[in-house]
């Protein structure tokens, strides 16, 4: 076997969670049909470690054909990251919608639940990115803030459509955290923002590793047993992050990650 084919066979495979654009009769783009795609910035931020990047559509739907489920790929992929986009439905954590346009995507929220439950029984590594921390928040028994704004006095403006990951603001790290380890010495950083909603009841399953300065939104968050497979996520978008800005450099969180995804690989293929 030629070097070429043994590192390809030596790459970590990482599930990346789609986004949804739902059948749209208006649309002039494939009119009427459900699109799925990933944004290309996540994927090249984890590619940038040497993984490759495969995207899953979602098994189900109208249009279903084969037997391809949601266990296939968490048995052949290594590890999953789930996207961030849409908001997470209310009735996902037993509420309904403050406002209509709060109501989220159901469908998006059923496939992601789906896709978390199946690595979950594989024993993969998941790590989730903006909607990923909401949505794995919820899936393990936690509450989201359907609007910061709207629900926490004199917060900050987490979400501003115009300036959009240019929307910066602090982050204290708790301390003795995994995600102190990763960065020593460094107490409060600062990160993009770009989410209307947030973490309100913490699910039992997790510790938060983060807040925001200087309304205290939970900005990072690990499954608490270590026993347990591994589950990370951030608030923030560690992928928009530029070399050399005042944003805190996300490389140790994705190398974190991966080492997690290399060593469950190692074992469960021994």
């Amino acid at each position: 076997m030629n070097s070429s084919r043994r590192h390809m066979r030596t790459r970590l495979k990482i599930g990346l969670s789609a986004c949804f654009s739902h059948a749209d009769p208006a649309r002039s783009l494939f009119t009427g049909k459900t699109l799925q795609y990933v944004e290309q910035t996540v994927a090249h931020w984890i590619m940038s470690s040497g993984a490759m990047v495969v995207m899953v559509p979602c098994p189900t739907g109208e249009t279903q054909r084969g037997d391809v489920n949601f266990d296939d790929y968490a048995e052949w992929l290594d590890g999953l990251v789930l996207h961030g986009g849409a908001d997470v439905w209310p009735g996902s954590y037993g509420e309904d919608p403050l406002e209509e346009r709060w109501s989220g995507d159901r469908v998006r929220d059923d496939y992601d639940k789906a896709l978390v439950a199946s690595f979950e029984k594989a024993g993969k590594p998941v790590f989730g990115i903006c909607r990923g921390l909401q949505l794995l928040n919820v899936a393990y028994g936690g509450t989201l803030y359907q609007d910061i704004s709207t629900q926490v006095p004199d917060s900050f403006v987490h979400r501003d459509a115009v300036s959009y990951d240019q929307n910066f603001h602090s982050v204290e790290i708790v301390q003795g955290s995994q995600l102190s380890r990763l960065y020593p010495g460094v107490e409060r950083v600062r990160v993009n923002s770009i989410h209307h909603q947030g973490i309100k009841a913490l699910a039992p399953e997790f510790e938060a590793e983060a807040f925001s300065v200087p309304d205290g939104i939970v900005e990072a968050i690990r499954r608490k047993d270590p026993a347990k497979s591994y589950i990370a996520a951030l608030q923030w978008h560690p992928e928009f992050h530029k070399p050399g800005s005042d944003t805190i450099d996300d490389a140790a969180v994705l190398e974190d990650f991966l080492a997690a995804v290399a060593a469950t690989k190692k074992r469960l293929s021994a």
